[in-house]
């Protein structure tokens, strides 16, 4: 029965991300229009992202629900394979992608706005769909890699997969300028090519960071409760 909450969390979770992407997509933007679309713009990468995690932790914890005590072997099988992806997507992408999204997008629109979101965007965009994209996600990722024990893969090969994931999103943004002629993000317009560069590097290097930082506390969570369970199991001396 302890399960059930968390299966219910996910499911609600789940249902939040769909209505999150439904309502952006029904936004009629100029900058949907243009080359790209909405695919252009890392945080609906990541709101899909998010919603294709959720969608595999709440088809697990059914797969568990119906596997439990069958006895088959395949079905097992098939189940293990789905709680890999499922350890996998979060370590690589879900966690690293969605607090970066989170945590760039505040700093740089807390110190100017119209670098990242202009104000223009309000008339557009309700102030409940800005935080479902750029707020919730930070606590929904952190609820799920704290109700559930997440195998990480080696390190080596996380780090490589976010690597790719990076570069590959940076060179899909330059190649959205070279053929627009314009940056998908204002801020970009305002800087020089030697700073455009280091300012990819230093984001590759932070989700780099944000995977490493997602392994140590998935690693303490567990560690901690693994901890804790074991205290509570000792006999207590009279």
């Amino acid at each position: 029965m302890a399960l059930v909450p968390c299966q219910v969390l996910r499911v609600a979770i789940l249902l939040s991300y769909c209505s999150i992407l439904c309502n952006y997509k029904a936004i009629e933007m100029p900058s949907h229009q243009t080359y790209g679309g909405s695919w252009k713009f890392l945080t609906f990468i990541d709101l899909v992202i998010q919603a294709v995690f959720f969608g595999i932790c709440v088809l697990t914890d059914l797969s568990s629900l119906l596997t439990r005590g069958s006895g088959n072997q395949e079905q097992e099988r098939q189940l293990r394979k789905l709680i890999s992806l499922r350890d996998w997507m979060l370590a690589v992408l879900a966690f690293p992608v969605g607090v970066f999204v989170v945590t760039v997008f505040w700093t740089i629109y807390a110190y100017d706005r119209e670098m990242i979101y202009p104000k223009l965007l309000d008339n557009f965009i309700p102030g409940w769909l800005n935080h479902g994209m750029h707020t919730t996600v930070l606590p929904f990722i952190l609820i799920e890699m704290r109700t559930s024990h997440h195998q990480y893969p080696s390190r080596s090969s996380g780090l490589a997969a976010i690597c790719t994931f990076s570069v590959g999103y940076i060179l899909w943004v330059c190649w959205v300028h070279h053929v627009t002629g314009m940056w998908v993000y204002p801020f970009l317009e305002h800087i020089g090519s030697g700073a455009r560069i280091i300012f990819f590097g230093s984001t590759t290097i932070l989700m780099n960071f944000l995977y490493l930082l997602g392994e140590v506390l998935n690693s303490y969570v567990w560690d901690t409760q693994r901890s804790m369970e074991e205290e509570k199991g000792k006999p207590k001396l009279e």
